[in-house]
């Protein structure tokens, strides 16, 4: 909701198990942080005075009197900074946020069930970040949390260009960058978390965000928010608006709802270093593999033009050869087939909503199911070809990471 008005809700989906449909479902609610305050007679778009809690208190107990799970509680929305219409002086907001622990230990005694408390909320700012977290203290803030919408209003005619543009994906680097180190420095046991990203600005981009090309700029967000330790990235949104990870009209998945599951049954939470100097347009990040053993790597070829052939280095001989006071070093023998996922566009056409996996259609079955996601399976001792415009996943079991053992 807009100026922090209102209820915000947002769920995450766990699977339990490649084969089950059962999930479990987390919800975080957020809460209205403008409810007390009044506009500022002298700076525009500034309110002030303290938050009031009651409607928070009431809700609470109304989701404890019916039995209801929350799993965390996130303050206002976009109020951060210069804000978006509407914005809380740092220290005020950092005062506001522990009258809203307390209240959350006051009416959830046990710790084990006690849901967690998000904030700000809103776009990072150095200065504005940091006198909140000061003043909020240790174990308020459980997560710390942002939005990003780094490409800017969705009916900017350039989108498309940019979202294509390795350069330009760079710079919201410095942001993720800047939250860690905050976070590092004030609040590490919170971690970061991005609470609310969808590519643009004002619902998403219409003639782009439903599309095969919105991958590029969603899978990297994922690989990047990863590699800069991030715990938690929402996607705005399930339904709702261009940039739904399904269609307002028919539910029907749009394409990034498939890049995200294979994301979610592929990538594990370790993250690998990795690197790939050959040309800025392939981009590339690496996990531990989801399910043991193995690591899970995903290629994003932002070219119309070129294709990529990569091989992995054989490691097997150093590894042997290591003397026990060595650093740990990856093996990999290249005996067993890789598991490799190939989406591209129907046609070419990164601008369509039908996205291809190994050559075949994603579309709902008969019954409305998700349809069969299964890897083609390649003789690893080849290069990984990787396509114009095409979008890779690939999980090679007898690669053997120090840090996924």
């Amino acid at each position: 909701m807009s100026l922090g008005k209102g209820w915000t809700i947002k769920f995450g989906f766990e699977e339990e198990g490649s084969d089950k449909c059962n999930k479990r479902v987390k919800v975080t609610f957020g809460l209205n942080a403008l409810l007390g305050r009044n506009r500022s007679q002298i700076e525009k778009g500034l309110w002030v005075g303290d938050w009031k809690l009651q409607n928070a208190r009431d809700f609470m107990k109304y989701t404890i009197f019916k039995g209801y799970k929350v799993d965390s509680y996130e303050f206002g929305n976009q109020l951060s900074g210069a804000g978006m219409g509407a914005s809380v002086e740092a220290e005020q907001y950092g005062k506001d946020i522990v009258v809203l622990k307390n209240l959350v230990k006051e009416l959830h005694p046990d710790p084990k069930t006690q849901p967690k408390v998000l904030g700000p909320s809103g776009y990072y700012d150095e200065k504005w970040f940091n006198s909140f977290l000061e003043v909020s203290g240790h174990d308020v803030v459980d997560g710390v949390t942002h939005h990003i919408y780094n490409l800017g209003p969705g009916d900017d005619p350039n989108m498309i260009t940019k979202i294509q543009d390795p350069s330009y994906l760079n710079q919201v680097a410095q942001t993720y960058k800047g939250v860690l180190n905050i976070v590092n420095k004030l609040k590490p046991q919170s971690g970061a978390w991005v609470s609310e990203s969808g590519r643009a600005l004002h619902g998403g981009a219409k003639d782009l965000s439903p599309t095969f090309a919105d991958g590029f700029w969603y899978l990297d967000q994922l690989g990047m928010a990863s590699t800069y330790n991030h715990k938690v990235f929402c996607r705005q949104t399930l339904i709702g608006g261009n940039y739904a990870l399904l269609n307002t009209t028919t539910s029907i998945p749009n394409p990034d709802y498939y890049g995200a599951l294979l994301w979610h049954r592929l990538m594990g939470s370790t993250v690998l270093a990795v690197t790939q100097e050959s040309n800025p347009n392939l981009r590339v990040y690496a996990h531990c593999a989801k399910k043991k053993p193995g690591i899970s790597i995903i290629f994003l070829n932002l070219s119309k033009d070129s294709s990529f052939n990569v091989t992995l280095p054989n490691y097997e001989h150093q590894s042997r050869n290591s003397r026990s006071t060595d650093v740990a070093k990856p093996e990999f023998r290249g005996s067993k087939d890789r598991e490799e996922y190939h989406f591209a566009a129907l046609a070419g056409n990164i601008q369509g909503q039908i996205v291809l996996l190994n050559d075949v259609p994603m579309v709902p079955t008969e019954t409305f199911d998700i349809p069969t996601m299964e890897p083609k399976l390649v003789n690893a001792s080849t290069p990984i070809s990787i396509a114009a415009h095409s979008i890779v996943y690939v999980t090679i079991r007898d690669f053997q990471a120090p840090a996924c053992a």
